[in-house]
Parts: C-alpha cells; structure tokens; sequence
C-alpha cells in the first residue's frame, strides 16, 4: 500500500507539472459522447442471477428493468414495467403491466417474460446464487396478456423492495433459448441501455437504448455510449483518469482520493453509504460470564468512544455518526431514540457502578478497517478497559461467532444495498446465530413488523424495538461508512448510498 501511494503520489506531481507548464487541460471523452470507466473485478457472467458482485448489479440495472423502481431521491417504489401494483391480501401481489416495450432484442415485453422469470429465479432447482433475494416466493401466475400474480411464501413485507432492484425481468424466449450461460455472454433486457460488445473479462460496450420507454422512471439515458473495463491495479485506474484515458473510477483508498483531489479536472467525492459500523456485545452471556450482561457496562462503552471524532477524522467525507441500530434511510429505522454522547467521566462512573472500577480486560474482534478499531481501542483504554484487538478474515470472524467465542466484536452491515430495516435487524435481533442480545420482546416487535404490510403497523413495532435497543445498550452504533469516487468534472455524477451507480442517471455538464 505505502509502494502504491507514493507512485500515485508521483503520478499526481507530474500531471500537475504537465497542466502548468503545458497549460492543457486533461479532458474527458464528452466530445465523443463516450463515459469510459473501470473496475478492478472481472465478471464471469453478465446474468445478474448468476453472480453476486456489486459490479454484476451495475450492469444488470443499465441493461434490464424491474417489475418497480425505487425513486433513490425520495426512496418511494414506483411502477417500472409494472403500470401499477397492489398488494391482494398479505401474501398475493397483483401487478398491472405497461404494454408496448420491446427488449433490445425485439421480443415483445408481456405477461409471459414475468411468470418465466420469476418461476425460474425462484425454483431451488435453478440454483441462483443469491437465495435472499426469492426465498420468499413462491410462484407467479399469469392473469392475462398484461397481468401477474405473485404469490408469497408468507408475509413478506420488504418484498417491494426486491421487486424494486434485485429481480430484473428477462425475455422468456431468448433465455429458454440460450440459458444461464448464453445470456452471461450475451444478455438482453428492457433497461436504458442495451450490450453491444462483450470482451470477456476486458470490457463492456453499452449504447443508449433510444428506443427506452418514455414514461419509465429512471427516465431517458443522456450519454450515448458507456465503456466499462477491468483493471486490476488502482494505480492504473488512476494514472489513465488523470490522461484521460478514463472518466470515472470507484473504490479509491483515501489516501488516494485525497492525492487525486489535487488534480485539475478531477472531481474526488467521498460518498456515504448503507454501510454501517457498530460495536457488539455479548448481553446474552453466549460466551459464558462477561461484564456485558450488565446494562450500565454497555451504556459506559457507550458514552467511552467519541464517535464524531472517528467519523470526521478517520472515516471522512461523507460519514455522519448514527444512534440506531440501522441505516437512516431505511424504511422503519428511527434515530429518535436514546443516544449517548462523548462523555469518558460518565463512562467511569458507570463502570465503577456495574463493580468494575478499574476496568476490566477483553479480547476485542474485528476483521476490517484496524485504523478504526485502533481508535476505539484508545477511547475504552483511557476509561480503564483493557481490549486486546484479535483480527481476523471475516470467514474466521464468523465461525468464532457462531461458537460462541467473540464477547465483543467491531462489525459492520451494508444490508446488501436493502433499504429496508428487515435486513438488518432481522439478521441480528431475532434469535439467529448473530443475535447476542437474547430480547423476546425486541424479537416480538420485529416480527410484527417483519410480517405486516400495514405501514403504520410496521413503523410503530420497529420504533418499540429500536427504542429498546438503545436504552438497553445492546449495540454501540458508530457511523456511516463512505465510498470515494474520482471522475471528470465534465461529468454530472450522483452517488447512492447502495454504492450502486446509476450511470443512466448522469450526463455532460
């Protein structure tokens, strides 16, 4: 990493020298109406069903729509190549279908394309790879020319939210035709742009579809043509964007996108994301007798770590300290609940309450960011607890977990770009291998809200539950993480917080 940085550091020193004395600026590729970008991760496949990278998303969302499309400015769900929906009872959704699509193929866009799609992704036998995301269905039938039913395994309120990014409808004839491994190479949807080259593992050509619907609410693609290609070395990523070889790049280490700010016509933004970092602890006694079975102990690592310092120095850009054991944005994740700001005297007084007035020592787990989790270390050490840092690979962290031998862990969540509370709290406040709270009634408020599709009802449970959380201590949430991207300031860019960009959403300025 410090072999990278100065070669990056010495790229910038020499750009910068080239803009001054040649008094040329670097362009982009706006003339030609081409957005050329890169990505460190070949794709083995193109069939979003088929692989599980955040890359695969991207691609899936240009080429293909989706039954609804989630607004990412106002996170409503809108139809998309649905005309409308409506839910029949808990477990029966019935969709209305907009006529007079065509795939970039020519099929015709129906009824059909749905059933097939959504009755292959969701047949074990089909072995997509990621089950989450259709493990609640249990088939679709077709009503008509125009009109699908979508019948649910059991309530299964977030089931808007997977409809809206993560089943992309594709042409019954053609994938029957060519299977999995056809469409990989050569995919085919309704979506804002359409493949029109494949060097596999190498690059991706896409060109505007101008034929895209015109009512659709993504809305009309403005570039004419995108280049994707894959570059394992970030160096090269960023030495081809300073020269104009690319336009856009992502995933860019810190150090690195503080360099490239320096550079004229680079715009660097570091974006925050759904990500989230929290501090675990084992109120359940999983792992056996441990001072964190005790309220006050929880609430004094609480008030121990001053959050807004790491986010503002550490983490940067866009990161904002969180106090709820969720992503802001997700639907149901209230922060109006008890916080607990910087105070390390609170910290000790209520450590010398719980009966450890000298602290005590723990092995502190983690398997990311050791920057962050050094800092923390720091804060708990100065209130008299002693956290001795164990690193290791995330697939090491998780078994340690399951076995009950992790009292206190450094995590983070990303709910895989869900923006629904579910994905979180579902995944560690409900009894699972993860839950280190063991609360029945916390449990009880999240399965109401995990399995009704009344909003209000929904809200009101996951409040109770976030509130319980909190006053209970049961998690230290810390921050929001952040993405950096470095692009041309020719281009006007928007970033999500599912680190998911959405290219036809961008134009020249």
């Amino acid at each position: 990493m410090v072999e990278i940085t100065k070669k990056i550091a010495a790229l910038v020193t020499l750009v910068l020298c080239l803009v001054v004395f040649s008094g040329t600026p670097i362009l982009a590729n706006k003339a030609n109406d081409t957005l050329n970008f890169a990505w460190k991760k070949e794709l083995e496949t193109l069939d979003r069903y088929f692989n599980t990278a955040r890359e695969g998303m991207i691609v899936s969302r240009l080429i293909c729509d989706d039954l609804l499309y989630r607004n990412p400015d106002t996170n409503e769900y809108q139809p998309l190549l649905a005309k409308s929906y409506r839910w029949i009872d808990t477990t029966t959704l019935e969709f209305e279908l907009r006529q007079g699509i065509t795939f970039h193929n020519g099929e015709k866009f129906d009824a059909d394309d749905v059933v097939y799609t959504i009755n292959f992704v969701s047949n074990p036998d089909n072995k997509i790879l990621v089950q989450r995301n259709v493990n609640w269905i249990q088939k679709a039938e077709k009503l008509g020319p125009y009109k699908v039913r979508i019948l649910l395994k059991k309530p299964f309120p977030a089931a808007l939210e997977y409809l809206a990014g993560n089943l992309p409808i594709y042409p019954n004839e053609y994938y029957a035709k060519v299977g999995p491994e056809g469409f990989g190479r050569q995919p085919v949807g309704t979506g804002p742009y359409r493949v029109a080259e494949v060097d596999p593992g190498k690059k991706i050509v896409f060109v505007k579809n101008d034929n895209y619907f015109k009512d659709s609410p993504k809305g009309q693609p403005s570039i004419g043509k995108l280049v994707q290609r894959t570059i394992p070395e970030m160096t090269t990523q960023v030495a081809e964007l300073m020269t104009g070889g690319l336009d856009w790049i992502y995933m860019v280490p810190t150090d690195q996108a503080d360099k490239l700010s320096r550079v004229p016509n680079v715009k660097v933004l570091k974006a925050e994301t759904m990500r989230i970092g929290f501090l675990q602890m084992d109120a359940a006694g999983r792992c056996g007798d441990s001072p964190f079975s005790k309220r006050a102990v929880r609430q004094a690592i609480n008030y121990a770590i001053d959050r807004e310092a790491i986010a503002k120095n550490l983490v940067g850009g866009q990161s904002r300290v969180i106090n709820s054991a969720c992503y802001p944005s997700q639907f149901g994740c209230t922060q109006e609940v008890t916080t607990y700001p910087y105070n390390p005297a609170k910290a000790k007084k209520l450590l010398a309450e719980a009966g450890y007035p000298q602290g005590f020592s723990v092995d502190f787990y983690g398997y990311r960011n050791r920057p962050y989790a050094e800092a923390i270390v720091g804060y708990l050490k100065a209130v008299g607890i002693k956290a001795k840092l164990k690193y290791l690979k995330y697939s090491a962290l998780r078994e340690k977990t399951f076995a009950n031998k992790t009292p206190f862990m450094f995590l983070t969540w990303g709910s895989y770009g869900i923006n629904d509370i579910s994905n979180i709290t579902g995944y560690f406040f409900r009894f699972g291998k993860q839950d280190f709270s063991r609360d029945a009634q916390v449990r009880d408020w999240l399965e109401l809200g995990d399995n009704s599709i009344d909003r209000q009802v929904r809200l009101d449970a996951y409040t109770k539950a976030l509130k319980k959380i909190a006053d209970e201590a049961y998690w230290v949430p810390l921050f929001t993480w952040v993405a950096n991207y470095a692009y041309s300031n020719e281009l006007d860019f928007t970033a999500q917080p599912d680190a998911v960009p959405r290219f036809f959403l961008s134009k020249w300025k």
